[in-house]
Parts: C-alpha cells; structure tokens; sequence
C-alpha cells in the first residue's frame, strides 16, 4: 500500500478521485480515501506548532534572557491525525508526500512523516511535485516522484522557530512594560514591526507636509464645434501666474503653434505571481488574506494552477490552446478564446521573475460558476482575464500633442485615442481614458471660448492601501509570497491600522513604534527582516542548516533584548503616559474633564469621566464585545465621542457611545427588520 499525505481534505478527495475510484473511510473525525493501492489521508494543515516548554508560560515570572534561549518544542495539536497516521504506517510499503510545493507544504509533510517514521521506520519517502490539481498534472507527478525536500522543510521551520522566539520576547517586554496583559496585549514581531513602522513613518510625512501653492491657467477653445482644452501648469509664481491671466483673458483666438502625432504601443500586462495577484484583488475592495483563503479553494478544485508563487514567466510546458479550449467553454469567454486562437502566433508576455518552483497564477479548467458563490467567481473571472491579456496583442494608442500660442504665452493640449484596444480588451480593470482633439494643423486660428485660473496646492505622498502596501513589503524583502496577507491581516486585526480602503494608523500603532525606534531600532529596520529571509533562503538551498540560522538569530535578539532592558524604566514610564493619552476620547460634556475607556476587574468596560473622584458622574457604555478604537473625533449628531468598534468575523462601524444619540434611533428599527425578514423566510 501507497500511503499518500495531502496538506486539506479537498485536496486529498481531488487527488484521490483522480488516481481511481476512491472509497471513503472514516476513521473518527478523519476522512481516508483509498483508490486501489493509494490511501490518501488528508492533514489540516500544520499538526504540530513550535511553542516553548510549560515552564516559560508565565509573563511575568520567566527572564526575557532566558525565554531567547528557551529550548523549542513541537506540540501536536491533532492527536487523532497522528492516530490515523500511525495505524496506516503500519501497513505502508511507501509514503508520498502530496503536499503544496512549497516551503510550508514540505514543512507539514515533514509533521507527518516524522510520525509515520516513528512507527514504521525506514519506509520509502518520495514526493509528488505538481502545480495544478487537473488529472493530467497529478498523473503526471505521481508516474514522475521525486525526493522530499528536507531544506525546503527546515527553512519553513526556522521562519517559524525565529518568528516564535521574536514575536514572544519582544510581545512581552512591550507588553509587561506597558501594563498591557490579557486581550489588550501589545504585539511585535520580525515582520509585522518594520511593516507597520512603514505606515506609521508614512503618517509622520503626511502630517507635517505643507501644501504649496501653485497655478494653473486653462484655455477652453472650439473647432468646428469641437471643445477642447489647452492648458499652462504647475506655476509656482503668483504673480508670473497672474500676468499669463491677465494677457490671455480677453483673448478670443489663438494659433496652433506646433502638432505632433505618434503610435504608442503599451505592452501586456505580466502573468500573475502571488505580489501582483494580491495587489488587483486588493484594487477591487478584497483583503489580501481572504484573497488567498478564495484562491486556494479554486486550486483544489481543479480551476486555477497553485496560487502561491514569485514566478512572472510561463514555462514552455504549459499547453496554451488547451487552457483556451478548457475556458471557451464558459458562455462569458467563448469568444474572446476564439480570438486569442486566431491569432497567427501566440506569444505570451513575460515579467523579471522566472523561478521554478511553480508556474505564475492562471486557469486550468472552466469553473462551474453554480457551485462557486460571487466572490469566488469574481477572484476566478480575474485570473482569467488576467490570463488572456498576457496572451493577447499589445495596445496601441494615437498619442497628439498641441502647442496653441495665445498673446505670445504657450499652451499645451493632449489627446489620446485607442487605435487597436489589444489586451485591454481583455483585462478591463485599468481603463485608458481617452481625450479627443479636433484635427489640428500648423499656423490655423482655433476659436478662445473661456479662460480660466485655477489655484491648487501639492499633496503628500498618499497611504498605504492594502495594494501599495503589499508593493512596499516585496520591494524592502519583508516576508514572502505566503506570509504577507497574513501580516497585513494581522496589523489590522491588533487594532494597529484603521480604514478600509487606505490605512492610517491608529494612536497605539505611533506609540509601539515610536518607543521601538528610539531604543531599539533593529526591530523596525526593514534590512534586519531581509537580511533573515536570506538567510532561510541559504537553508533551503543547503548551504546552511536551520540550526545555525536559529542560533544566530537568537544572538541577533539578545542584543536587543540587553539594550532595551538597560532602558526598562524609560520605556514602561514612556509607554504607560503615552497609552493614557490614548484611552481619551475626548471632553466630558458636563465638566470639560477627558472621557477615557476604562476596564474594570471583571473585564467590562465603559466610558467614564478623567474627574469622577471630583464627583462627576458622567458614563457612556461599550460594546461587551469586539476592539474599541478611539478616533479623537466628536458625534456631528451630539458632541459625544465617536470610537471604531471592529469584531472578528464582522466588518468594523463607528459608532457615538451616547445611547441615546439620534444617530442610533435607527439601530432597532434596522434590527426589527431584519428580524421580521427572516421570520417570513420558508423553513425547511
């Protein structure tokens, strides 16, 4: 008997449905597929997490010295997995490992052979390499194994023996310093520090930028009853500004100085790698992490290739036609494949990135659009968009350029017009606005209808979107093709960024961050971050061991740790006054006194007056559930404090805490509703 380890219970039905006719048998929680001579057990993901021994458990008793030198064990954490998979070693003649190919799939297919190994030691290990769950892939892979990757494993494993160590030593020094247990828990870590540090060195730029003024001057003019418009910008003389103005505002003609015509050809965009697969999704109003959950669920169904991978480059292995002729098959594609297949040639585009661990990101079979829900199908529709813009022609624009001379002072005017729409016919997420001009010759009278001054002011760099940000994080080296959304998500999740289309970061955000750079830079340093990944990359290529890696990161941290122990006081006074300040949400309405969250020793918590031992009374409450984030603005409504309450699972609302606000009038009405809703729904 094959025995076979595949990383989800989807995965392992597909592959098993695809080696035979499988039957199920369930051994307790655990469903098992066997298809002739494979069994196919299917894991959760990881079975085992690195976490330290039960004597560094507590906070506040454990040596922070010591918990960096702290012995890391792996803790099961499904003792029935390991049950099947021992029974199953028992009868095993050689173990496959079917995982994701990649570092986190080799890691978790070397959690379980480490327990088949222990049961049945010596038995053959091999490994089944494929990037799309189709027949004809997995086929593939399994009449060709290969060997299992042990470096690929073990520099998954040292990520996260360095993530556990960083995250646990720096979290609790922050947090013990500042008196934040519990939920209200302060996080650090190698990765998610130096990413939030961009956002809140970003906000510093953007608060203490100050706009400049400068002038534009616009001239409306008509031909043959076309409008069009010529214009002088970015004059940063008022006065020069205003002396264009006043030469050109009685004019009623002027002359076209100058035309120019050119083609322009704008390339297809690259194929999708993991970076650039998230950023569109992001750009449509998605969250990277759910971006990934959609994307590898349309994997293991057979529809897209294996949606984690840095390659931009398609292998001369991928049969283009075939994909074509798979996706014709859907009603809203069938006849933009025809037209990509008449093509004479084709020839797909191609980015920088050319690894070969897996193929970029594209479609392997037509999705059942009935079985996937509107998310999924939009995550799939974009793919195969994608896909076809990367195979389809490139487009071509006309591209004019006017000079229009008024009263001896230069105007330009440009227009832009698609000639052959090529990819962008295919891929209709970033339209080209075109702006037609009139035809336009040398030294012809153009008629002035109006003119106008307009003053505006610079701006600052923007915030970060989920999209920039992830842009951001691949160009400094921070985390990986797999771990970015996650860290993204992560930040949020703590209450550390708010908003939903950019994020700015919140008061807590600017006072980890501010007290990490000024005492211990390192840890926001984005070439620290790098520097490690490099170093996993170096175990995965075997030229180092994990062990090394690990080691010489815990010196990395115990440098860091000494310094910001040598400043312990500074730092908890620092922190402490600075978090005070955070908890006020604003005037108390009665006394002008600060309105701060408090938390009692039961664990609720309200809103209450700064003077309530001078005998104001004034209280507001809290949700019992969800985070509370202070947005240092009053209700419109009411004058009262307005907060950001985000609750897992839900997406997060602001909300005055006074109860009897009119803006909440509406709250149990909008709840009877719903509740009447679906009272009238059929049951059954």
């Amino acid at each position: 008997m094959k025995l076979v380890i595949a990383e989800k219970p989807l995965a392992a039905e597909r592959i098993a449905k695809i080696l035979g006719s499988p039957k199920l048998v369930s051994e307790g929680k655990v469903k098992v597929f066997i298809s002739g001579e494979y069994t196919i057990i299917p894991l959760k993901g990881h079975i085992t997490n690195p976490d330290f021994p039960k004597e560094y458990a507590n906070w506040s008793s454990v040596d922070l010295a010591d918990l960096v030198r702290a012995k890391i064990v792996y803790k099961q954490t499904s003792p029935s997995l390991a049950r099947v998979l021992r029974k199953y070693a028992k009868e095993a003649d050689e173990v496959i490992i079917a995982c994701d190919y990649d570092r986190e799939g080799e890691s978790i297919g070397k959690e379980a052979l480490q327990i088949i190994l222990k049961e049945k030691p010596g038995l053959p290990v091999r490994r089944a390499k494929f990037s799309a769950l189709t027949k004809e892939e997995v086929t593939k892979a399994f009449k060709n194994l290969v060997d299992f990757d042990h470096n690929l494993a073990d520099s998954a494993d040292a990520r996260r023996e360095i993530d556990l160590l960083w995250g646990a030593v720096l979290t609790r020094f922050i947090s013990l310093s500042a008196r934040r247990m519990g939920k209200a828990f302060l996080s650090v870590g190698r990765v998610q520090s130096p990413t939030l540090a961009l956002c809140v060195n970003r906000e510093k730029e953007i608060r203490a930028f100050k706009p400049e003024p400068f002038w534009n001057i616009f001239l409306h003019c008509e031909k043959q009853s076309k409008k069009f418009k010529a214009e002088k910008t970015g004059i940063k003389d008022e006065l020069a500004a205003r002396e264009v103005y006043q030469k050109v505002k009685a004019a009623k003609t002027a002359v076209v100085k100058k035309v120019s015509v050119r083609e322009s050809k704008q390339s297809p965009p690259t194929p999708f790698n993991t970076n650039d697969f998230l950023r569109a999704a992001a750009n449509l109003g998605y969250s990277p992490e759910r971006v990934l959950e959609i994307a590898e669920r349309l994997y293991m169904r057979g529809y897209i290739s294996y949606p984690r991978t840095d390659n931009t480059v398609y292998p001369g292995s991928i049969n283009f036609k075939k994909i074509l002729g798979e996706i014709g098959k859907l009603p809203e594609y069938s006849q933009k494949t025809k037209k990509i297949l008449s093509q004479p040639k084709i020839t797909p585009s191609k980015g920088k990135k050319r690894t070969t661990d897996h193929p970029p990101i594209h479609p392997v079979a037509a999705a059942d659009k009935k079985k996937l829900d509107q998310k999924e199908w939009r995550i799939y529709c974009l793919v195969v968009d994608r896909f076809l813009a990367t195979l389809a022609p490139p487009s071509i624009t006309q591209n004019t350029t006017a000079v229009i001379e008024c009263a001896g002072e230069d105007f330009k005017a440009q227009g832009k017009r698609i000639i052959d729409p090529g990819w962008r016919e295919y891929y209709p997420y970033n339209q080209l606005k075109e702006t037609e001009l009139p035809p336009l010759e040398k030294g012809e009278e153009v008629k002035v209808i109006k003119v106008e001054e307009k003053k505006e002011y610079t701006k600052p760099k923007p915030r970060y979107s989920a999209a920039t940000l992830l842009k951001a994080m691949e160009d400094l080296g921070l985390g990986t093709k797999s771990t970015r959304a996650g860290i993204i998500q992560k930040i949020i999740s703590r209450g550390y960024l708010l908003g939903r289309k950019t994020f700015t970061p919140s008061q807590i955000a600017f006072t980890v961050i501010e007290t990490l750079e000024k005492y211990a830079k390192d840890i926001t340093s984005p070439s620290l971050t790098a520097m490690i990944e490099k170093e996993m990359d170096l175990i995965a290529e075997g030229k180092k061991t994990k062990e090394e890696v690990v080691q010489e990161s815990r010196g990395i941290l115990e440098r860091i740790v000494r310094k910001l122990q040598e400043n312990k006081e500074t730092i908890s006074q620092e922190l402490r006054q600075s978090i005070s300040k955070d908890n006020i949400l604003g005037k108390c309405p009665e006394c002008g006194g600060d309105l701060v969250m408090i938390r009692t020793r039961k664990g609720t918590r309200f809103v209450g007056c700064s003077n309530y031992k001078k005998g104001c009374r004034v209280t507001f409450p809290l949700p019992a559930k969800g985070r509370v984030q202070p947005l240092n603005k009053a209700c419109e409504s009411c004058g009262t404090p307005v907060v950001r309450v985000s609750m897992k699972g839900r997406r997060s609302f602001e909300m005055c805490v006074n109860p009897d606000c009119e803006t909440k009038k509406h709250w149990g009405k909008k709840n009877d509703k719903n509740r009447e809703r679906k009272s009238s729904q059929p049951k059954g």
